[in-house]
């Protein structure tokens, strides 16, 4: 946004969440200044960088191959058109879950880190777990505010993405947890 077509609205209304209240005090008297509308796309574009890279980092996503090399020959009943219409997002809208079922090798955690990866680059939250990390992390939990606490760890993110649920036997303690969520 240059200069010129920076209203000093738009200009309060960029200041304010950027919690730049000097600048929003004096915003008057500095719009005709000619590096004030570069010094809001400065502040915008390390904010949108610092915090991209915050819930990349919050993710915790790991290394993973990226979608365009996936083998969609290989599971002969990978429905890829269902595949990319999940990467438009719509699911996050409509609150609904989405669960990849199948015998190991066939890609479903490649699929899960990159829509998981794709929400994230899309302003999204994100956060990726095996299943059994999960819920040893919730049963070491001492007391019901640690879990609470915990649980809210799990559940903040817009999207949950939990791994290798089928590979696991639960114990008694863990099974009331579980049923209620799978």
């Amino acid at each position: 946004m240059t200069t010129t077509n920076l209203t000093l609205e738009a200009a309060r209304q960029r200041l304010r969440p950027l919690g730049l209240y000097g600048l929003l005090a004096q915003a008057e008297t500095l719009m005709h200044e000619p590096w004030f509308a570069r010094v809001l796309e400065i502040e915008d574009a390390e904010r949108a960088r610092r915090s991209l890279k915050r819930r990349l980092e919050d993710a915790r996503l790991g290394a993973f191959k990226p979608i365009t090399d996936f083998e969609w020959g290989w599971p002969t009943k990978c429905d890829r058109s269902l595949v990319e219409e999940l990467f438009s997002l719509a699911f996050i809208q409509e609150a609904a879950n989405v669960v990849f079922v199948g015998p190991n090798g066939l890609g479903k955690t490649m699929l899960l880190k990159n829509l998981a990866y794709q929400a994230v680059l899309h302003g999204h939250t994100a956060r990726y777990t095996l299943a059994s990390d999960m819920l040893h992390d919730l049963a070491a939990q001492d007391s019901t505010t640690a879990l609470a606490r915990r649980l809210h760890r799990y559940t903040t993110p817009t999207i949950l993405a939990i791994d290798e649920v089928g590979y696991l036997s639960y114990d008694a303690r863990l099974t009331p947890i579980c049923s209620s969520r799978w």
